[in-house]
């Protein structure tokens, strides 16, 4: 690998660089930072819900798409928004318009040999196992599956505003069968965790979802919020299970430190494979 990366030595990418590219993405429409805003209020009454889905065709279409799978088992065909959301339920939901906002609104990737639809694959089966295990320790489930969803957001950045460069990362992970991470850090210089964070803090996420991207890879510092630990156990977990289809999928390792923090039997992990698998297919009509 020192030579390769001897021979790509132009390719690092400082932090202010990052911050340069950050700067010059669109922030979220004033409508779509409103509805987030919205979906965060936990007195927020259903039919304000419905209001807000219904006045976005392209969501309404996804809300029905997901309220006729076989998973929630309509007994008949669902047609109405108020039907499917009677069919899904408010945390359903709002994680349902959560997914779509940000794959709608966040950049997108053009980068060659980078699986856009592996990506999003993965990210939306860690936010589901994240709530699963976050629920199952009964703490606030919201933010796990937002958290989980936005892990890796630092790699979208990356591969969208220096696509040419870790066109480099990926040919280097493949040849040396190396994890993307140990690429991006060997030949940029930089990783998605820090690109992420650089983002959560540009764009004001809150505490709990940058330690979530600070810590998804190496959540043992003892500072982090415990959400820290549920996404980097999730995120493990969606790789064993290989649910983004990735022929280049590889395991990753699980943190003891967080694994014995969770604190879960494995009669309960089993159950959270399974729904996990449930539940993606479920949510998987979206990202088609």
């Amino acid at each position: 690998m020192s030579q390769y990366i001897k021979d790509h030595n132009d390719l690092e990418i400082s932090l202010e660089e990052v911050i340069n590219k950050i700067n010059d993405l669109p922030s979220f429409p004033q409508v779509v930072q409103e509805i987030l805003n919205d979906l965060d209020n936990e007195e927020i009454s259903l039919d304000t819900i419905v209001e807000k889905v219904s006045l976005d065709q392209s969501l309404a279409a996804k809300v029905l798409q997901v309220a006729n799978t076989s998973y929630y088992g309509a007994n008949s065909k669902v047609i109405s928004i108020q039907q499917a959301i009677s069919m899904l339920g408010i945390t359903n939901l709002k994680n349902l318009i959560r997914t779509s906002i940000f794959k709608t609104h966040l950049p997108t990737a053009y980068c060659r040999g980078f699986d856009n639809l592996g990506f999003w694959r993965h990210n939306i089966a860690t936010a589901i196992c994240a709530e699963l295990i976050a629920r199952s320790l009964h703490l606030k489930h919201d933010f796990a599956f937002t958290a989980g969803l936005l892990h890796d957001i630092g790699r979208l950045v990356l591969v969208s505003r220096f696509p040419k460069k870790y066109e480099e990362v990926i040919r280097l992970a493949i040849e040396k069968d190396c994890s993307l991470l140990d690429a991006e850090r060997n030949l940029l210089g930089v990783d998605h965790v820090a690109v992420g964070l650089i983002l959560a803090l540009q764009w004001n996420f809150s505490d709990a979802i940058q330690d979530a991207i600070r810590g998804h890879h190496e959540p043992d510092d003892k500072e982090l919020n415990s959400i820290a630990s549920i996404v980097h156990v999730a995120n493990a977990i969606v790789h064993a299970l290989d649910l983004s289809d990735n022929q280049h999928e590889m395991a990753v390792p699980i943190s003891q430190h967080a694994w014995d923090a969770l604190g879960l039997s494995e009669e309960a992990y089993l159950a959270i494979f399974q729904e996990t698998e449930l539940r993606f297919e479920a949510m998987n009509q979206i990202i088609q």
